[in-house]
């Protein structure tokens, strides 16, 4: 890590500080602050704002779980951010996504749909994220096969979803956040829920 993370509990200086902490609290329960909360902590506005932009995008979107955390997981091994990964990988294969799907996903290119390992509903979304995050334009044909699977609602979602862990993995390696930077993860087999 490049900064010091905040301690925990947070030193607050104001009511609006400790309101701040709180719903992030609220919000990661049962488990405890993680330590992206205890770097974004050192600012507690940005602090707050992630947190409710970052709450809505993972809790409160009519997406799936496989769809969403496929989607999370892909930013992360775009951009290397290897603790975005750890997080969002086991909850991918708690969506339904199979162990070995995810090791297609790990893979630095995309290459061809894996026959049996994802859908074309989800090789949609893998191929739309990938565009988004590696060069920000989404060619035509590839906006026309998300949009023949999803709503625009869920579009809109899917969008919404890779821009944010676009940001978060962005912060987390820029300040190596949960010192990952650099590390190759292991198999995906040990993520999995045991």
């Amino acid at each position: 890590m490049r900064l010091p993370y905040v301690a925990d509990p947070p030193p607050v200086q104001t009511t609006e500080d400790a309101a701040i902490v709180q719903r992030i609290r609220e919000r990661r329960a049962p488990r405890p602050l993680q330590a992206l909360d205890l770097t974004l902590l050192h600012s507690p506005p940005v602090a707050d704002g992630w947190n409710s932009f970052l709450g809505a995008v993972r809790t409160k979107t009519s997406l799936a779980d496989d769809v969403r955390e496929l989607a999370i997981s892909r930013v992360a091994v775009c951009n290397k951010a290897w603790y975005e990964w750890g997080h969002h990988a086991p909850l991918a294969i708690q969506g339904g996504v199979s162990v070995d799907a995810m090791e297609a996903v790990k893979s630095d290119a995309l290459g061809e749909r894996p026959e049996g390992l994802l859908s074309e509903k989800q090789w949609a979304v893998l191929v739309y994220t990938d565009e988004m995050t590696r060069t920000v334009q989404v060619k035509d044909e590839t906006f026309a096969a998300l949009k023949r699977h999803f709503s625009d609602q869920e579009v809109v979602e899917i969008t919404a979803t890779v821009a944010a862990y676009n940001c978060v993995s962005r912060f987390l390696v820029a300040l190596d956040v949960g010192e990952k930077n650099g590390t190759v993860p292991g198999p995906v087999s040990e993520l999995a829920p045991h």
